[in-house]
């Protein structure tokens, strides 16, 4: 199972779910403590901003972090949660966490996800650059762009509540 939540809620949620593994996906990952319970071999941190268009003095979402993503999620054992967080838990952890459970998934339709995403998560807004980035690395033709589309924006909130995706 996959949780997603913001910076604010990343310890309570490991707390609460007895995670092992944390993707930290977010600008100034430097700034984020990992939980104690959490191996550092088991939190990888991946520096990005939430934009969708590369823009100079910001670090756009690239394939290189997408390649990231995908080894550490592919490497996940799956025996105890996955934490995936940003900084407000709305736009590059939701995209992250669509992105892992596609990965995980291979065949499994890139519209349920998403709704079960949206149905979990009203705020959730994944940033548009990691879903095309992952559906081109993945595959997908397109597919999870569709699917992006066919849920819409999420609601506008300051930090999204966390939620889980279910993998099965």
């Amino acid at each position: 199972m996959i949780h997603v939540c913001s910076l604010a809620a990343l310890h309570p949620t490991v707390a609460a779910t007895g995670a092992s593994h944390v993707l930290t996906v977010m600008a100034r990952v430097a700034q984020v403590q990992r939980p104690a319970s959490v191996a550092e071999a088991n939190h990888l941190r991946v520096e990005m901003d939430d934009i969708t268009d590369e823009l100079d003095g910001f670090n756009a979402p690239s394939l290189d972090h997408i390649a990231m993503v995908l080894d550490f999620v592919r490497g996940w054992d799956r025996a105890a949660p996955l934490v995936v967080h940003c900084y407000a838990g709305i736009s590059r952890s939701t995209a992250s966490a669509f992105l892992a459970a596609c990965a995980l998934n291979p065949h499994r339709d890139e519209i349920t996800i998403a709704r079960q995403i949206r149905q979990a998560s009203p705020s959730a807004f994944p940033n548009r650059r990691i879903v095309e980035l992952a559906d081109r690395a993945l595959g997908r033709q397109g597919r999870m762009l569709r699917a992006l589309d066919a849920i819409g924006p999420g609601t506008a909130v300051l930090e999204g509540a966390p939620f889980r995706v279910e993998l099965e």
